[in-house]
């Protein structure tokens, strides 16, 4: 049967800040501004984390169902880098608000910015072993950055939010190519969260892992899908996106490795192929697992009606490292499915954060950190935010934590 993404839906969070506005309150080298291509970030609020992101993403796919699919949602899945527990999965937390069914699997996927694509061919596999052609997975990437990149050139990228799926036998937005897929990984300390507060890595370094797996994962794919070629047999390319000159600049060394291209058919190409999908990513950031299904919506929204019947060639990549190639067709009815959805909107709607501003939320954020056992969240310190953005609009937002426990509320 086919299996693929049936519903998508993102949340990009209710705040953002101007990274040009960013990099010179930092005093960072402007030099290297125009490398990231990026305009914004999206900022959560000290009473959000990857769960409220999460939920957040979802609520709309899951009013959109009638209540016999709710019930055959079988598999909930949470693929995050940005856990608050080391037992407990996020998605115990995202399976209670949405008010699913007790009779499901529920669980969380962690690698890095892998994280949202095994949550994703997990639940493809499942289904497909189950052989029910009615059952029914919710898988959600979802992340939420912290504060302990200030001060360095990795803070303009970092966003927040998350990406949401309803995955089964009736794809509307995405089918899967069965058997299609490649992989590559290794150990590797590119980029990494050994503590709550802390985020570190080796830029460099990063860079060299995803470029490695982007053309080791392709050739696994090739070696094992017939005839593929990396120029002709997929329409769009979709890469993992930490910011957009990092897809950029991937996108052209694969092209010049594989095919010997001179700059301009690679330029050519890339406005062709791969443009589309990061006018999102350019204004949300860095959402981690879910970067790499931000940048599939964002190609479908820019190619509108003309999406219909194309196949994507989707890379994805989490440090440490694991890395995917694999690909679908995106259905005629993809368009109408993301208008519905008015992600451009969402993103349009945030509030934009001053500088003064984002210091406070900034400020706030080890509040909301995996290990917190008792924390109160009181919005007064970002009160025009919350009020603008989050009061009234049936949003989740973290209340408090008891004896670690989370205890979250609707708006």
């Amino acid at each position: 049967m086919d299996l693929g993404i049936e519903a998508v839906n993102a949340y990009v969070g209710g705040a953002s800040l101007d990274t040009r506005t960013l990099f010179e309150a930092r005093g960072l080298d402007m030099r290297r501004f125009g490398n990231l291509m990026m305009r914004q970030k999206s900022v959560n609020l000290p009473c959000e984390d990857a769960v409220t992101n999460a939920v957040n993403a979802a609520k709309p796919l899951v009013e959109a169902l009638a209540p016999h699919e709710r019930d055959r949602i079988e598999l909930v899945i949470v693929g995050t880098e940005s856990g608050v527990d080391f037992g407990k999965p996020l998605s115990t937390y995202v399976h209670d608000a949405l008010g699913l069914g007790r009779r499901c699997r529920s669980f969380e996927t962690k690698h890095a910015c892998y994280g949202g694509t095994a949550a994703l061919r997990t639940a493809a596999a499942l289904l497909d072993s189950g052989g029910d052609p009615e059952a029914k997975a919710l898988v959600v990437a979802a992340d939420a950055a912290s504060a302990a990149a200030r001060d360095t050139y990795w803070e303009p990228s970092q966003g927040a939010g998350a990406v949401a799926m309803i995955v089964g036998s009736r794809p509307r937005v995405l089918t899967l190519d069965p058997g299609a897929s490649g992989f590559h990984s290794y150990e590797v300390m590119d980029t990494l969260r050994p503590r709550p507060d802390l985020e570190a890595g080796d830029s460099d370094l990063s860079l060299l892992s995803y470029m490695t797996c982007l053309e080791q994962s392709y050739q696994h794919y090739a070696e094992r899908v017939v005839g593929a070629d990396i120029a002709e047999t997929f329409d769009r390319l979709v890469l993992h996106t930490p910011f957009a000159g990092m897809v950029k600049g991937a996108h052209r060394t694969l092209l010049r490795k594989l095919k010997g291209w001179p700059a301009e058919k690679v330029e050519a190409d890339f406005e062709r192929r791969t443009a589309g999908s990061l006018a999102y990513c350019a204004r949300v950031g860095n959402i981690y697992s879910a970067a790499l299904y931000l940048a599939l919506c964002s190609l479908v929204d820019q190619d509108g009606a003309d999406a219909g019947g194309r196949r994507v060639g989707m890379f994805s990549y989490g440090s440490g490292c694991a890395s995917e190639f694999y690909s679908g067709v995106v259905p005629g009815t993809a368009a109408a499915e993301l208008a519905a959805m008015d992600m451009a909107g969402a993103i349009e709607d945030r509030h934009p954060l001053t500088m003064a501003e984002y210091e406070v939320i900034a400020d706030g954020a080890a509040q909301r950190m995996s290990g917190v056992r008792d924390q109160a969240f009181d919005p007064a310190p970002y009160a025009a935010v919350y009020e603008s953005r989050f009061e009234g609009r049936g949003l989740l937002v973290l209340d408090e934590i008891r004896d670690f426990h989370r205890r979250y509320r609707w708006t």
